[in-house]
């Protein structure tokens, strides 16, 4: 019996056959063209991802907002809140506002009411403001 040639072949052992080359260079193109489509897909998926997470926030805005609307349909809690936001008061009863120490009105917190100025007000405001800034030059 005699040994296969390519066993005992000293110039065979750690050299690439060209099978083993072709089988490389096909793996190599293979990769190259699956990169581009995968990388693709994880960025959609992503995409998909972030507008999932958009769409769940703006269902629960929704439902907040649903809420809020089914609220205002209850006439109770629009009276309460014309009590505390306007300070209505029924037929009968006396109404009054707490201040404090500066003066002005407080909310039901505790905390002074900010009330919100009217565009004239802001405006003479403004004015004022710059003209001290250019008196003081």
């Amino acid at each position: 019996m005699s040994a296969p040639s390519g066993l005992l072949d000293p110039r065979r052992k750690g050299s690439i056959t060209g099978r083993a080359l072709v089988l490389a260079v096909v793996l190599v193109i293979l990769a190259v063209t699956l990169a581009v489509p995968i990388k693709s897909w994880f960025a959609q998926r992503a995409q998909i991802s972030g507008l999932e997470a958009d769409v769940a926030a703006a269902q629960a805005q929704v439902d907040s907002l649903k809420l809020q609307k089914e609220r205002w349909a209850d006439p109770a809690f629009v009276a309460a809140e014309a009590r505390r936001r306007l300070h209505f008061v029924l037929p009968g009863e006396v109404g009054y506002v707490t201040l404090g120490v500066d003066g002005q009105p407080l909310d039901g917190t505790g905390l002074g009411v900010t009330p919100n100025p009217s565009w004239y007000t802001s405006l003479y405001g403004a004015l004022q403001q710059a003209d001290r800034a250019t008196g003081a030059q």
